[in-house]
């Protein structure tokens, strides 16, 4: 299955927040996987392996441990608040076609005309797709687009099988607008330029001729 990430695990037996510790300093992570209303699997993966896939969005993981394969999508990453390191994961157990919820991060690309930039409006989108083919990103392209110009949910250019699950279609997802601070310094530059000479000040040797 296309965009897979295959990691090898082994079945953990021991729990509770010292043997979760141990665990850790031997280079491993504890994670559980959920099915539905099955019983869950409680196993440990390698650390920086598994780190490094949880780099990817919406990933598909295929989960191997003491003979069992589970095709399976992140639920939750718990991380230390200090050092950053992942302490544990939560896994759900997808099947092969099966369609899912994901949230996917929205991002820009591209040079709006003139002074205009582009703001994101909705940080994730809720879209529905098959395991398979789970979105990692929604891109915009806002090249050449003018000030006032919006991109609504509708608009969005979603992977092949994907849909929107949100309720509101015609949601603003992107903003292209002249910030306010750009309009004051332009404003500002043209009161400058178009003052009367007559309106200038006097140079200082007109004045002591006067005196």
């Amino acid at each position: 299955m296309a965009n897979t990430i295959t990691i090898e695990g082994t079945a953990r037996t021991e729990f509770g927040k010292g043997v979760a510790r141990r665990m850790r300093v031997a280079g491993k992570i504890p994670a559980t996987i959920y099915a539905g209303g099955a019983d869950p699997d409680f196993i440990e993966l390698p650390m920086k392996e598994t780190t490094l896939a949880l780099r990817r969005t919406n990933a598909l993981f295929t989960i191997t441990f003491d003979g069992t394969t589970k095709l399976a999508v992140v639920k939750d990453v718990q991380r230390n608040p200090v050092k950053r390191i992942v302490e544990h994961i939560d896994f759900y157990e997808v099947r092969a076609g099966e369609k899912i919820d994901v949230e996917v991060p929205v991002f820009v690309e591209g040079t709006p005309k003139g002074a205009a930039v582009a703001f994101v409006d909705i940080q994730e989108i809720k879209v529905r797709a098959d395991v398979a083919n789970l979105p990692e990103r929604i891109v915009v392209n806002v090249d050449g687009l003018i000030d006032g110009t919006k991109v609504f949910a509708k608009d969005l250019d979603l992977p092949e099988g994907a849909e929107l699950d949100i309720e509101d279609p015609e949601a603003s997802v992107v903003t292209v607008e002249v910030p306010e601070d750009a309009t004051e310094t332009t404003a500002g530059e043209e009161t400058t330029t178009d003052v009367p000479a007559t309106e200038q000040a006097a140079p200082a040797d007109a004045d002591a001729d006067n005196a």
